[in-house]
């Protein structure tokens, strides 16, 4: 009797990679619905991916090799640079970001040249064939993921995780604190997931806030790569006015999470967007009367040496 050819059974027993292409992802109604199965399946999987990505990382340098710090946008990253080694001379970060309307920023976060680099890293991503939990807070979008490792099923690549903790550290915390005193104390945490919107399938969000002390919403749509509709709408409570934007390539928009926002449907192309929060201990947000007063420069550019904790908003 001949052998039986095993190569196959070991490649898949012997790789995590391999061996996590092969889990049947929780189908679209069991996660809107929060079934019990969805919930056992990311925390018995949680080993496996996160070694899935390194090994994907790993085999993929070719793509991981440029998911470093010289993405952002050189201005940016210069100004930041000399703030973090002066925080006096925070004032030339400050000048980079536009308040296009009351409480909301926006600056050229990613360098438009090379923002493909990062397209091209998350649609290898995409590809990859590794379970990947996408954003159902919302709505569930198909085409996102989760990107703290406070979350199931994140994105666990060690070169991703290096980088977002870096945005998250380096540049969105203290820009959020320079522009929004009562950041302060209530930034301790991170929370980030991307999504896209395409035509005919996820096309649109409704009005809402979000459980964040600040928000960070990045366009990671490359030059040329258009769309229609799926402006960003704000409301101001204050006098029912609402401003719709458009944002262009590797632009971020900076507010506080209690501002009202919505997208419009797309009506052809897709839109991706990375979007980041900042929150304090147990998912606590800045509530009541504003400060009058900023904290001083020097506190704002630090990094909390809290601990993170297991809270996640969805």
């Amino acid at each position: 009797m001949p052998t039986p050819d095993r190569s196959n059974a070991v490649k898949v027993t012997g790789g995590a990679l391999d061996r996590a292409r092969l889990l049947d992802l929780p189908g679209r109604d069991e996660m809107l619905k929060r079934a019990p199965s969805v919930q056992r399946f990311w925390d018995s999987n949680r080993l496996l991916l996160e070694s899935a990505w390194k090994e994907w990382d790993e085999q993929n340098s070719q793509l991981s090799q440029w998911i470093n710090e010289t993405l952002l946008s050189e201005p940016l990253r210069n100004a930041i640079a000399l703030a973090w080694e002066d925080p006096a001379k925070e004032q030339a970060v400050a000048d980079l970001w536009e308040e296009i309307l009351p409480g909301v920023y926006q600056a050229q976060l990613f360098d438009i040249e090379k923002l493909h680099l990062l397209r091209a890293y998350l649609d290898g991503v995409a590809s990859a064939g590794i379970p990947l939990r996408p954003p159902y807070g919302i709505a569930l979008n198909r085409n996102g993921g989760m990107l703290d490792a406070r979350s199931e099923g994140y994105l666990a690549a060690p070169t991703f995780q290096v980088f977002y903790n870096l945005i998250m550290n380096k540049y969105m915390r203290p820009i959020s604190r320079m522009l929004f005193p009562e950041v302060m104390g209530f930034d301790t945490q991170t929370f980030g997931f991307s999504i896209q919107y395409q035509e005919g399938m996820d096309t649109s969000l409704r009005p809402h806030t979000d459980a964040s002390a600040a928000t960070m919403n990045i366009n990671l749509n490359v030059p040329g790569e258009t769309f229609k509709g799926s402006e960003v709408d704000f409301f101001n409570n204050e006098t029912g006015k609402v401003t719709r934007t458009i944002f262009q390539p590797g632009v971020a928009m900076l507010h506080r999470g209690s501002v009202p926002h919505a997208a419009q449907p797309i009506t052809g192309g897709s839109r991706t967007n990375m979007v980041l929060w900042l929150y304090g201990d147990n998912m606590q947000i800045p509530r009541g009367v504003l400060p009058t007063t900023k904290a001083e420069a020097k506190a704002r550019w630090t990094v909390p040496d809290t601990q993170k904790d297991d809270f996640a908003p969805f």
